[in-house]
């Protein structure tokens, strides 16, 4: 296939808006290899490794590990990644190290197979998250060793786990748990927590950590300027994203559904604005975000029926519907069609059991 053929920045906004992007198209074998090589060379001569989603959350942890111990080598891991993380741990891990894991659940044993290698490889394993546990994966985990602290209260993000377990820190960081909290659980009565989300999306991850570490929550004049002149296209993919969307009844809720490649918490904020309980995102690329309100409040339990989970008012699952690449052109073409359907279900069965 031509590199031209996905190269995002030939698409128009309308294509760009119903298709995924570049990194959809290349072989996961290829990328995998990439990211044990990267591995590999991160965590050389790393006393400390923190394993952590690259969101906000996750990468405040980082900020507040190197804060506490004055490094930590990152390895960026996607919730469906854990078990490849942990692996690289197993496998390339210094004797001595300390490793954190933040911001991330496990969804089955396959994700922590190789969890007892890796902590009879180092020194220590220190598992910090904020999403609903299985009783039998937590006891999994603590059973090989890890200490593992998890909020099950839904009022606090990963960054304030991390916050109290690892020590005293001044007001900056204390600051910046908060903000990231107020985007991560979708309070968002601080403006600077949709500055932080934005940011730890389109930064790199070590970029973004050196920034916080150096600013807390107040990002700088440069940064706010980058982030200005990224939304707007940012705005408009929203646009398209809001203009496609649908609400449905479902028992006695109203769903808001839609479709594209977008920034799914301001999507969610303007179908609540139409009189949406309960906002379902599609993405081009097979997962979905469902976001919730204070009339719904069990997103975690609607992800959990198509392979996925998450929090009271926000979730993601990737449905289990694409079996071969004609499954994908239907659901670019469709917009959705077969992914929504199954996602509608799992809420009409919630409603039948209410």
């Amino acid at each position: 296939m031509q590199e031209w053929l996905i190269d995002d920045d030939r698409l128009s906004l309308a294509r760009r808006s119903v298709l995924p992007g570049e990194g959809f198209f290349r072989l996961d074998s290829i990328e995998q290899q990439a990211a044990e090589r990267d591995a590999a060379e991160r965590l050389a001569d790393a006393g400390v490794v923190v394993v952590a989603d690259p969101d906000a959350d996750g990468l405040a942890c980082t900020a507040l590990v190197r804060a506490t111990h004055g490094e930590g080598a990152l390895l960026p891991t996607g919730p469906h990644e854990i078990e490849e993380a942990l692996a690289h741990v197993a496998a390339y891990a210094e004797a001595g190290a300390t490793v954190y894991v933040c911001d991330l659940c496990p969804d089955d044993e396959r994700d922590i197979a190789p969890l007892a290698d890796a902590v009879e490889r180092v020194e220590r394993v220190v598992w910090f998250d904020h999403h609903q546990w299985d009783d039998a994966l937590a006891e999994a985990v603590e059973s090989v060793g890890v200490e593992l602290t998890v909020d099950s209260s839904g009022e606090l993000c990963t960054a304030d786990v991390a916050l109290a377990e690892l020590g005293e820190f001044d007001e900056r960081y204390r600051e910046l748990a908060r903000v990231t909290r107020d985007h991560d659980l979708w309070i968002r009565d601080d403006e600077r927590s949709d500055d932080l989300a934005d940011y730890a999306y389109w930064a790199e991850p070590e970029e973004y950590v050196a920034t916080v570490l150096e600013h807390g929550a107040d990002l700088p004049t440069e940064v706010q300027e980058f982030l200005a002149e990224r939304r707007v296209e940012k705005e408009a993919l929203i646009e398209k994203a809001v203009d496609r969307a649908e609400l449905r009844e479902v028992g006695p809720w109203t769903v808001g559904l839609t479709y594209g490649r977008c920034s799914q918490n301001e999507v969610a904020e303007a179908l609540r604005e139409q009189g949406a309980d309960a906002a379902v995102i599609v993405k081009p690329a097979g997962s979905a975000s469902i976001r919730g309100t204070e009339s719904f409040e069990r997103c975690h339990e609607v992800a959990a029926q198509v392979n996925g989970g998450g929090h009271p008012r926000a979730a993601g699952c990737k449905p289990d519907i694409y079996d071969d690449m004609l499954d994908y052109a239907h659901h670019w073409t469709t917009h959705g069609a077969v992914a929504k359907q199954a996602i509608l279900g799992a809420f009409e069965r919630l409603a039948a059991e209410a």
